[in-house]
């Protein structure tokens, strides 16, 4: 199915990764929000379930290995042409666990790095990428209490 333009609404999958006090951060190689830093994350593909897609997306785009443990979030992003719908995507956001790997940005992101909740306003999220971050802090901090 094509992404712009599409005849329906994507589902998309983010993974949320916090390691001490930074989260894991990349910067869009392609549309939409090329260019700006967001939360990891890719489409999901036929026949595969939420949680594998946040795992493999998160492998593919950072290189890290993580397991999602609880949804955070589900949102639409619509981005409108006019009167034309040129991207409709359903996220479902994930806290997820770092298990291992070695962070390298794939070729479809321009960077890829740790970033301190400190610096967050720094990097221009979106108004609802840093809600979800911040959630996710919230979601560790309570399970290390």
């Amino acid at each position: 199915m094509k992404r712009e333009y599409p005849d329906r609404p994507i589902v998309g999958v983010g993974g949320v990764v916090i390691k001490g006090e930074r989260v894991l951060l990349v910067r869009r190689g392609g549309e939409p929000l090329k260019g700006e830093w967001s939360i990891p994350g890719g489409t999901l593909e036929l026949g595969e379930e939420l949680a594998a897609a946040a795992r493999r997306e998160l492998k593919e785009e950072t290189g890290l290995d993580v397991e999602p443990l609880q949804v955070l979030s589900v949102f639409d992003r619509i981005i409108r042409d006019g009167r034309k719908i040129r991207y409709h995507y359903v996220i479902v956001d994930y806290a997820c666990r770092l298990k291992g790997g070695k962070l390298a940005p794939a070729s479809d992101v321009l960077d890829a790095r740790w970033v301190r909740r400190r610096d967050l306003p720094r990097y221009h999220l979106t108004e609802r990428a840093t809600a979800v971050v911040l959630c996710a802090f919230q979601f560790f901090n309570r399970k290390t209490s």
